[in-house]
């Protein structure tokens, strides 16, 4: 997995990111299904970082984090791409 750090605008602090899912091009439901299933090979605490060009996961994601207890810790619009940070509960 690749482990990488990453400075979080709203909370001013370093994230360790334990993998990234590259889902760029793909659109609505596929982020969210692609980060489901993903998040399943992670242990509780790691924080996986999305990469999506699809608009809608920054609404989707969010949604999905707070019905299945995943925590919602970052989006970030950076180089025609969100970077969404979740960390597995």
């Amino acid at each position: 997995m690749k482990r990488n750090v990453v400075y979080m605008q709203k909370l001013n602090k370093q994230l360790k990111v334990d993998a990234t899912l590259d889902v760029k091009g793909l659109s609505c439901p596929l982020p969210a299904v692609k980060t489901a299933i993903y998040l399943e090979k992670l242990e509780k605490g790691q924080i996986l970082e999305v990469i999506t060009t699809d608009e809608v996961s920054k609404t989707d994601l969010p949604a999905w984090c707070e019905e299945t207890g995943n925590i919602l810790v970052d989006i970030v619009d950076q180089n025609d791409a969100f970077h969404i940070y979740i960390k597995k509960h």
